[in-house]
């Protein structure tokens, strides 16, 4: 009964425009123009690199994927295919802040800071989040260098004290050697001015840097980090501890720092730029 109604429509279709039956299928199956199979494998390109991105990449993050791997495709192009497959950047709100905040924090940069800052392990920053999990809170403590927002050393624990940004530095300078007269720029929480870290900075040859008073932008790096990874992987995940927590920082850090493009790095890995710029 189908087919008998598929053959009418046709032959409907084939009176009201002048088009024979025969001509009729020869056009279904004659090949796609190539503006459409161009967009077909576009679109195809695009979803592998939105669902590698866990979802958070939108338009100008998969414009700048697809420039790093030689494709040379318009923007709109990119948005138009994107809204055609349904494919939205999934960034989570993690707070309620005035519209104009993220104007500001681009607008007021500690301009001591960035101009040392123009190799690699010349400035790094550092902070502390929360991360709650199966009701406990938990302590993330990272080393940033402000260079390339790469990561270069983090530590998880129970307890927001020194104990936690010595770990964290430690391990960033056992991965990184880096050389004397570093910049180690924090807030001015007692984890970063106790005595032991205060030592630690001099004994490795570091000069300490902190937070002015009054001014919120000076550690921007390290929230825009922060922001990246709860809106990432955190925010609306379920976990059970703290070993499942640790897994998953385990394998996003490397993420973030080997293949997430940054809009401030002219969408590249903090790897890449490091490679390319350092």
């Amino acid at each position: 009964m189908d087919r008998h109604r598929s053959e009418h429509r046709v032959s409907l279709m084939g009176r009201l425009y002048g088009v024979t039956r025969a001509g009729y299928y020869a056009w279904r199956r004659r090949a796609d123009c190539p503006r459409r199979q161009r967009d077909r494998q576009l679109t195809q390109r695009i979803e592998a690199i939105y669902q590698a991105s866990r979802g958070t990449y939108g338009s100008p993050r998969i414009h700048g994927a697809l420039k790093a791997q030689g494709e040379c495709v318009g923007r709109k192009r990119i948005e138009r295919l994107m809204r055609g497959r349904g494919l939205k950047a999934r960034a989570a709100k993690l707070y309620h802040a005035n519209p104009g905040t993220h104007a500001f924090y681009a607008s007021v940069p500690n301009r001591q800071l960035d101009r040392l800052a123009d190799a690699p392990d010349r400035v790094w920053v550092g902070d502390i989040t929360y991360l709650k999990v199966g009701g406990t809170w938990w302590y993330l403590a990272v080393v940033l260098d402000k260079f390339s927002r790469r990561v270069v050393g983090w530590s998880l624990g129970k307890k927001k004290d020194v104990r936690l940004t010595l770990s964290a530095l430690n391990r960033a300078v056992g991965q990184r050697r880096p050389g004397v007269g570093l910049f180690f720029h924090t807030d001015r929480g007692i984890e970063y001015a106790a005595y032991a870290f205060r030592e630690r900075l001099a004994e490795l040859g570091f000069t300490q840097s902190m937070n002015r008073p009054g001014e919120l932008t000076d550690n921007a790096h390290m929230e825009s980090f922060f922001h990246s990874m709860k809106s990432d992987v955190i925010h609306g995940g379920v976990l059970d501890g703290e070993e499942q927590l640790a897994r998953l920082l385990s394998a996003y850090i490397p993420y973030y720092n080997g293949v997430r493009l940054h809009s401030a790095l002219d969408y590249r890995s903090p790897v890449v730029y490091e490679k390319e710029m350092g």
